[in-house]
């Protein structure tokens, strides 16, 4: 068996870190909906404004959970870097995390190397998150907006 490189450690974080990152999704929803799903008060904005809030909490989450996997990975020889950051630190790490997580797409910064297939990865899974959450906040509105304004 031939020995496990910088290449499989990524794949190996990667695969992890999307296995973390749709579990609390999961569990986020759940909490989210039996919090504000069962409620016996009268549907209002404002249960749909904390439930906004609550995946926009479950997202930032998300996307830390990455940033720690691109900083611990890079870290590692062999298995990447940050092009574009002088001095990768966690804070670049979590905003490379960020515009991958939302697709906006890179620009001053990129990732170079292995970690890759860790970007790569985390868009397509910031993606379905993104669209699970609409598809979320969309039932949900529907139980609880109201047209008189309130």
């Amino acid at each position: 068996m031939p020995p496990l490189g910088p290449a499989s450690l990524v794949v190996g974080v990667t695969l992890v870190g999307v296995a973390l990152a749709v579990a609390v999704h999961y569990e986020g929803l759940t909490a989210l909906g039996r919090r504000f799903g069962t409620r016996r008060e009268r549907p209002s904005r404002r249960t749909v404004l904390k439930m906004i809030f609550g995946l926009l909490a479950l997202h930032v989450v998300e996307i830390w959970l990455f940033g720690f996997a691109y900083w611990g990975l890079m870290a590692v020889e062999g298995t990447g870097d940050i092009a574009g950051a002088h001095e990768v630190g966690l804070f670049d790490a979590v905003y490379l995390s960020a515009i991958t997580f939302t697709t906006v797409g890179f620009g001053d910064l990129a990732p170079v190397g292995p970690i890759r297939f860790l970007s790569g990865s985390q868009a397509l899974t910031g993606l379905l998150l993104i669209t699970w959450s609409a598809s979320f906040t969309y039932l949900e509105m529907s139980r609880h907006w109201r047209d008189d304004g309130r």
